[in-house]
């Protein structure tokens, strides 16, 4: 006698397996800012953003506030290696 909770059991599982097998997970994956052609561009942009950010009179002399400065820094220290 034919059990169909089995069948579906059966064909679910190796049809599971046989999908899984072909994936590859890309969480983690980082590709490299300095590889895109807008890379400057780009970096401009979010030092601006922070430096905003940092000199908002809402965020000055608040610890997210200088948070926002070294990331505007940091950035800063990015685009003069590239340049």
């Amino acid at each position: 006698m034919c059990n169909p909770n089995s069948d579906f059991e059966r064909i679910f599982g190796r049809t599971n397996l046989m999908t899984m097998e072909k994936q590859y997970c890309k969480v983690g994956t980082v590709t490299p800012i300095t590889s895109s052609n807008d890379a400057i561009a780009f970096l401009e942009y979010q030092y601006q953003n922070f430096l905003e950010k940092a000199t908002d009179a809402t965020y000055i002399g608040t610890a997210l506030g200088e948070f926002f400065e070294r990331k505007a820094r940091g950035f800063k220290k990015v685009l003069e290696n590239l340049v």
